[in-house]
């Protein structure tokens, strides 16, 4: 299963032309879309993506900064579950960004999601992000109010300026070796309603529903002029948006898991190679190890 011409349909190269409408969200470009067949190539993307964090865990020189953004159920949780299901916990780390605290209002709307970011070796994943003081704040105004901002701050180019100081932000994180990956999970919104009745219905899923989802079902359209505004504005060659046609769950998982791969596989990440005096210095640690082995010495047991 080739999945290159997907991925470059799906990333927003030329985001001065994007238009969210022209996007379907039942699309699988042209796969004959097998769930065993997807499945078994997800496990192999997991299984690359595995191998690449290794190196990247040994390198320890980038950083991935791998961002979800969507609409409630649109299936953040399940690419997590998934996507990164061979990755070793040391080297990821997931964070979900709810609604701010007292604490996080009392700083800029950047503070938080800064403090959360991957160190060199690893990979952080945010369960949505700085993204949403460009959407929820701006499809509810009350959240806004919230913040706490000078009155002089808030005027009508708050937007413009939040898309700018973000495209600086990510900017700023690729100069200093943080890979920032974008996923967009566009759904539509009569597959959000099938997904919340399956919530409902299922005893397991209930604790995840809440009257706030089907409220928020009513200003769908705001949100996703916000979405195709933010998307327009914050695509650049430092963090490029992908917007992943996410219907199909199985499908959208396999646009991640590849879009990981190809980017990482970027990188060119390679194991430290030990040389010289270090080299010498191994060398020896194996020949005294060898020795003891032939000696038949028992180790001594460390007293307690």
């Amino acid at each position: 299963m080739k999945i290159d011409h997907i991925l470059r349909a799906t990333r927003i190269d030329h985001p001065e032309r994007f238009r969210l409408a022209g996007c379907d969200t039942a699309h699988t470009h042209g796969i004959d879309f097998d769930k065993e067949a997807a499945k078994q190539h997800l496990a192999a993307d997991v299984e690359r993506l595995a191998d690449l964090q290794e190196r990247l865990y040994a390198e320890n020189r980038w950083a991935v900064l791998v961002i979800l953004q969507g609409m409630d159920a649109s299936g953040k949780d399940g690419i997590i579950k998934h996507v990164m299901a061979g990755i070793n916990p040391q080297g990821c780390e997931v964070h979900a960004f709810k609604q701010p605290s007292a604490e996080e209002l009392d700083h800029d709307y950047l503070w938080r999601c800064a403090r959360a970011l991957p160190a060199r070796g690893r990979i952080g994943i945010f369960n949505r992000s700085y993204y949403e003081e460009v959407l929820i704040a701006r499809v509810h105004r009350e959240v806004l109010a919230q913040e706490k901002l000078p009155k002089q701050v808030v005027t009508p180019r708050i937007w413009q300026q939040r898309f700018d100081d973000i495209r600086a932000f990510e900017r700023t994180l690729a100069h200093n070796g943080t890979l920032v990956l974008k996923f967009f999970l566009h759904i539509s919104k009569e597959e959000q309603r099938e997904r919340f009745l399956a919530r409902i219905e299922e005893p397991a899923k209930r604790w995840k529903f809440s009257m706030n989802d089907v409220s928020e079902r009513k200003l769908w359209d705001r949100y996703m002029r916000a979405y195709e505004e933010m998307i327009r504005a914050t695509s650049h060659a430092d963090g490029r948006w992908y917007v992943v046609p996410a219907d199909h769950k199985p499908f959208a998982r396999l646009v991640v898991a590849g879009a990981m791969v190809e980017a990482l596989g970027r990188l060119d990440l390679a194991f430290p190679k030990v040389t010289g005096a270090a080299l010498r210095r191994l060398d020896e640690a194996r020949k005294a190890l060898l020795a003891e082995k032939s000696s038949g010495k028992r180790p001594r047991k460390a007293r307690r």
